[in-house]
């Protein structure tokens, strides 16, 4: 085996560093010039909740606590 620094082969190791280097370059610029950025509407959310806060009311009234129990269970909906 020849010692590419004594043949003169280190050029050919360096052109072929140097242009994957400039492919890797080209594919980044490519990349960042293509790529379009899409523009999101901004989600609003209701921030009136009275429907719910009545709905939670009229629950929490229809709920009989045993004075005996000290832990309230929820009730199953599947």
């Amino acid at each position: 085996m020849q010692n590419p620094f004594e043949t003169g082969h280190i050029k050919n190791y360096i052109l072929l560093y140097a242009s994957i280097v400039v492919i890797m370059v080209l594919f980044f610029i490519a990349s960042t010039l293509f790529h379009d950025i899409e523009k999101i509407d901004k989600k609003v959310f209701d921030n009136n909740n009275t429907k719910f806060k009545e709905e939670n009311n009229n629950r929490l009234k229809n709920i009989k606590i045993s004075e005996s129990s000290k832990f309230l269970l929820l009730d199953r909906k599947f």
